[in-house]
């Protein structure tokens, strides 16, 4: 299928072409197990929308991230009623486009589909870590009746035995946080978060415990409501925007963050800031994988 003209400005056909550029954004709108707001479906059409209205000049990195190329792919919608099959038909979804070259990012939907492209990553690439940014841990053994639950996406990836950081984390169970504990998992907690002057440092010590190779998964509500109000289960605190760039900046300069999702944002009508966010967020992980290092010189594929 062709590719969709809505993402980032409208890019003209030289830089959205799927087949030439080196960045596919694929649009997941799956929500089947979120368990308080809803509405996470109409997260994928939101940050386009507001991609497209976006200006494309990145001030800090003295550039068009665009000039990469940035493709999107058409919405992939999993067939199967089963949710392990659903996440099957993502893998191969992902797979596909991994094994092509291309720097995946995956714009959900609910968290449950961070497994998917997970799985797929860790067949094209091998040895991987996670950086996980949320504001819950994920970790429940099921929730509601499924394994496969968004609050559960953290624990499938442990048993996959890739390792992981998880940063901005403030909400938790019991049995979590006992799993934690039994695992001396790290975590960069919620409160962990100030002081902002000392962040990056403690975040860089924790981050060189992982893989070379990394896949970025962020769950927008691991930013205080207060700048993204739009997801199924705001909580108190989280991240904000200029200290979290610098999370990401350091990350994608010190190792290589092979793909990524957006997950959980839920469209909120009238209000686009939270989708704004969301769009400038991938905009910058874009610019920040091509861009981001003094020495690098990208080119289109």
């Amino acid at each position: 299928m062709p590719s969709l003209p809505t993402n980032f400005g409208l890019l003209p056909p030289e830089l959205s072409d799927i087949k030439k550029s080196p960045v596919v954004v694929l649009p997941v709108p799956f929500e089947r197990t979120t368990s308080y707001g809803k509405g996470t479906s109409g997260g994928p059409a939101a940050l386009l929308r507001a991609s497209q209205s976006m200006e494309l000049y990145d001030d800090e990195l003295g550039c068009e991230p665009c000039e990469i190329g940035i493709a999107t792919a058409q919405p992939f919608h999993p067939e199967a009623f089963d949710m392990e099959e659903a996440m099957a038909e993502l893998d191969a979804e992902c797979h596909r486009f991994m094994e092509a070259g291309k720097f995946l990012v995956t714009v959900g939907g609910e968290h449950s589909l961070t497994i998917a492209p997970v799985r797929a990553a860790q067949r094209v690439f091998g040895d991987i870590g996670i950086v996980q940014f949320d504001a819950h841990s994920d970790l429940r053994e099921d929730f509601e009746g499924t394994p496969y639950s968004h609050a559960s996406v953290m624990r499938r990836v442990f048993e996959e035995g890739i390792p992981s950081l998880p940063v901005g984390i403030r909400s938790l169970s019991a049995p979590e946080a006992e799993h934690i504990r039994r695992h001396r998992s790290p975590v960069l907690w919620g409160r962990d978060l100030e002081p902002a002057a000392t962040l990056e440092k403690r975040f860089a010590a924790m981050l060189k415990k992982l893989p070379k190779q990394i896949y970025l998964t962020f769950d927008i509500d691991y930013f205080d409501p207060a700048l993204v109000p739009a997801t199924g289960t705001p909580e108190p605190g989280g991240g904000s925007w200029y200290p979290t760039l610098r999370l990401l900046r350091h990350l994608f300069a010190t190792k290589e963050v092979v793909a990524m999702d957006i997950v959980e944002l839920a469209p909120l009508g009238g209000q686009p800031a939270s989708d704004f966010v969301a769009a400038k967020l991938a905009y910058k992980c874009i610019g920040y994988k091509y861009f981001g290092r003094p020495a690098a010189k990208p080119r289109r594929r």
